[in-house]
């Protein structure tokens, strides 16, 4: 059935296709490590608070790392966003 939102000459919405679950850790090292990198201050507070928030990776499975990447993100383009106010 064509998709009745899509504009008029649009390419159809490919079909789903199902993939196979990935192995679970299939020979993988699956120990946690710390990532031993250095952290060198900027001179910003600010940039360096948020810098300063990748130190709680050390030791955290993969896993867990995205939502203090996100939270790393979003306090550098708030930095960011800053230099641009009067």
């Amino acid at each position: 059935m064509p998709d009745l939102g899509a504009p008029p000459g649009a390419a159809p919405a490919p079909a789903a296709v199902a993939r196979p679950a990935a192995p679970a850790a299939a020979g993988r090292d699956t120990e946690v490590r710390p990532l031993g990198v250095e952290f060198t201050p900027t001179g910003d507070p600010e940039v360096d608070a948020a810098l300063g928030r990748l130190e709680v990776l050390d030791g955290v499975p993969t896993e867990g790392h995205l939502p203090v990447y996100e939270d790393v993100h979003q306090r550098l383009g708030a930095t960011l966003a800053a230099l641009d106010r009067p």
